[in-house]
């Protein structure tokens, strides 16, 4: 399997990088400030001052998509978990690149004509 040094090193880098990932979550955590259905409320007012902040974080289960609603206290425990996931996608397409690079620069691979 001809794989350079650099590309060697570059595999290590990543696989160390991988493995010091901590804690991860997927999905979405949005930040929400609403109105509510009291006419009289300040968040109809002129400027309104809405609700909030709520915090929803989204995700899919089986296919279908799951909301649960998380206080302050918990995005801030949290969030670096969100960015792990971030994170940990980028490290995974760093790693297939470097995959794809080194079976196209493969001289056993066959060539499209």
């Amino acid at each position: 399997m001809p794989i350079s040094p650099e590309q060697a090193d570059e595999q290590a880098r990543i696989a160390e990088a991988l493995g010091k990932v901590g804690f991860v979550l997927p999905g979405t955590l949005l930040e929400r400030r609403l109105t509510c259905t009291h006419t009289g409320c300040r968040c109809h007012g002129d400027p309104p001052i809405l609700h909030g902040p709520y915090f929803q974080w989204s995700r899919k289960v089986r296919a279908k998509t799951v909301s649960t609603t998380l206080s302050p206290e918990q995005v801030d425990d949290y969030r670096p978990w969100f960015d792990n996931e971030r994170h940990l996608r980028a490290l995974v397409h760093e790693l297939e690149t470097l995959s794809l690079a080194v079976i196209e620069a493969d001289s056993r691979t066959p060539r499209r004509r």
